[in-house]
């Protein structure tokens, strides 16, 4: 899902980059109010786990990839939407600048598509659903698939705009794959809040609402 340089025009991918920044900032914002000094190492591992399942790429045709994101596990464990967007926005620089995986001018479509949509179909998806059906596993599974579904079919309609690939092949391709891989993103952040709950239930933030 990382999109490359080149992939998306340099005009349109000053605005995604806009966008993002607006999104950043918000995020900043939420860090200094309520990342005090204990949930650092908590964001820590969040973030090296992210990067460490962003890395099982699995090759889709035309020149990207599909893998798991972990913006909504970031999102539920801390609290808010936020914060998802945060550790991604953490997890694309390193991956983008350090080892090439994304492009720099692309990075602002990269982090709206995983961060803020991740972070917010996680988020808002974990909440509303738990207070349907009332468990919070279950509605950590789902929300983990939404996220990494819908933010898979957000780029298919931005390469698409882009011109880069037609609508239809593109949300053929991305959508299945990632409706397959979302399975395995929403066992993982299932089990994760699972094992930090049984843990560690002292450091789960309840939610928060949009507020940053």
């Amino acid at each position: 899902m990382h999109i490359p340089d080149a992939f998306i025009p340099v005009g349109q991918a000053l605005v995604y980059w806009v966008i993002a920044l607006i999104f950043i900032a918000l995020a900043l914002r939420w860090a200094r109010r309520s990342m005090g000094e204990e949930k650092i190492p908590l964001v820590a591992v969040l973030a090296a786990g992210i990067f460490a399942i962003q890395a099982l790429n699995i090759p889709i045709p035309w020149g990207t990839s599909g893998h798991m994101v972990g913006a909504a596990l970031a999102a539920i464990v801390l609290g808010s939407p936020y914060a998802g967007i945060f550790v991604l926005t953490l997890v694309l620089l390193v991956q983008g600048v350090i080892f090439g995986d994304g492009g720099i001018t692309v990075m602002g479509a990269n982090i709206v598509n995983m961060g803020v949509i991740g972070g917010f179909v996680g988020y808002y998806g974990y909440t509303g659903i738990k207070g349907v059906i009332g468990n919070a596993y279950a509605a950590a599974f789902i929300a983990g698939w939404a996220a990494l579904f819908v933010s898979a079919i957000l780029c298919a309609v931005e390469l698409a705009i882009a011109g880069t690939f037609p609508l239809v092949p593109a949300l053929i391709g991305l959508g299945l794959y990632h409706a397959v891989i979302g399975l395995i993103e929403g066992g993982i952040t299932a089990g994760a809040l699972y094992l930090i709950a049984s843990a560690r239930p002292d450091i789960l933030e309840r939610p928060t609402g949009v507020s940053a």
